[in-house]
């Protein structure tokens, strides 16, 4: 199929998708006061979000500790709405306290996977607290929704090799997905802490087996991976307490002025209209400067978008939405973007931690040479890193390949053995 040819499919429904936003109330600018995951939080836009179930719905006010449970109730699965699934495992949807970058307490919401066979491994029974690729932006995107609603989390499949090893597995739905807000997407720190405290949520869990021996290992691919590579930065100061063995970061976007140039104007422009919400959100900036009306009109319509409705904005030309008619990622290198984009930049940190970086050398969405880049300044500060590229084209194909390489990591890593530093093969 040809780029025109498909371009022909997808402009129709980017069309009926921005005639819908142009109903919709102007956009608001961004409110410093409104956090993400706190009761009554506005969207960036303005645009009002659906009625929510009340499970996601924060009390007024939150314990101060990050990772303290606020509610749990057991997680009704679609494939299993009879809850035959629990002969096996238990399934328990959490609210728990966490912290944006400001320290500001913040409600997450998520969903904890735990075997009810014993444990026959050596020691305590592994948590892998897993960081899951794009979503979206609305809250009918957050994982613990979709399990439940509908067979569009498509990153079920993937959970089942770590639950077949006897693995406990929590999942965040990170902040302001679910909750009230714009979620806060792709940024560094609320991202990593939202990945933290979903594991000390699912050790603190009431009835659960876990405890604080318990080995943790952290993962995710793409918007995940920048999550858990951020979060191998931060756990050490943040989370000293959690027994975190090692660290797998698939595809992580750690340059996002790279990232977003790579994806201006292609099939996937619309996870440019995602980082520039979800960048506002977790940083109070006003967009009302600079979109254009068709620009807050995409806006708003973006705030009711998961991942499967990328063709609303696919081959999107962002200079199209903005008052001088010049592009997102023009913007991302000036004031107030430009110091946003470094403070999001991961690789300054040292890990304390083994971390294995995997990559698909023909990424089409996330640059290789980003992934690269973070394996080389980790290396460079002294970290303990593996590097390991693959040749399965686009960025979908590097998902499987990242998938099953992760679990020999992490089964060495519990198993006590050690990585074997492979910064001296990353050139």
């Amino acid at each position: 199929m040809t780029s025109r040819t498909l371009r022909a499919l997808l402009v129709p429904g980017a069309t009926l998708a921005l005639m819908a936003a142009l109903a919709a109330p102007a956009p608001a600018s961004a409110d410093p006061d409104s956090v993400p995951g706190t009761a009554g939080a506005t969207t960036v836009s303005g645009t009002p979000e659906p009625v929510r179930p009340a499970f996601y719905e924060p009390p007024a006010t939150l314990p101060a500790t990050p990772g303290t449970i606020v509610r749990t109730e057991p997680a009704t699965l679609f494939l299993d709405p009879l809850g035959l699934s629990d002969l096996g495992l238990s399934a328990t949807r959490v609210m728990y306290s966490s912290k944006d970058r400001l320290d500001r307490t913040n409600a997450v919401t998520g969903t904890v996977f735990e075997p009810r066979a014993p444990w026959l491994g050596v020691g305590a029974r592994p948590l892998i607290s897993y960081a899951v690729g794009t979503q979206g932006i609305a809250d009918r995107c957050a994982p613990s929704r979709q399990m439940a609603e509908s067979l569009t989390e498509y990153e079920q499949s993937l959970l089942k090799g770590y639950l077949v090893r006897g693995y406990a597995v929590a999942l965040t739905d990170y902040q302001g997905l679910g909750t009230p807000g714009t979620h806060t997407y792709v940024n560094r720190v609320p991202q990593a802490r939202a990945v933290l405290d979903m594991a000390r949520a699912a050790i603190r869990r009431p009835g659960t087996s876990l405890t604080s021996a318990t080995p943790v290992g952290l993962y995710g691919y793409s918007q995940g991976g920048g999550a858990t590579a951020a979060a191998a930065e931060l756990a050490g100061t943040y989370a000293p307490e959690l027994r975190i063995k090692g660290v797998v970061a698939g595809a992580p976007p750690a340059d996002l002025a790279a990232v977003g140039a790579n994806l201006e104007g292609s099939l996937y422009a619309e996870f440019l209209n995602f980082a520039l919400l979800g960048l506002s959100a977790g940083y109070g900036i006003d967009l009302g400067s600079i979109l254009n009306d068709r620009g807050r009109a995409v806006a708003a319509a973006t705030e009711g978008h998961c991942v499967l409705d990328l063709a609303a904005a696919a081959f999107q030309r962002s200079e199209t939405l903005t008052r001088d008619g010049r592009s997102f990622t023009a913007y991302l290198a000036e004031e107030p973007f430009a110091s946003v984009v470094a403070d999001s930049r991961i690789g300054r940190t040292r890990p304390s931690v083994p971390v294995l970086v995997a990559h698909s050398g023909l990424d089409d969405v996330i640059p290789y040479a980003v992934g690269r880049r973070l394996a080389k300044d980790w290396c460079a500060k002294g970290a303990n890193v593996r590097l390991s590229t693959n040749v399965v084209p686009l960025h979908v194909g590097g998902v499987a390949p990242s998938s099953a390489e992760s679990y020999a990591f992490f089964e060495a890593r519990f198993a006590g053995l050690p990585q074997v530093n492979g910064c001296w093969a990353i050139w």
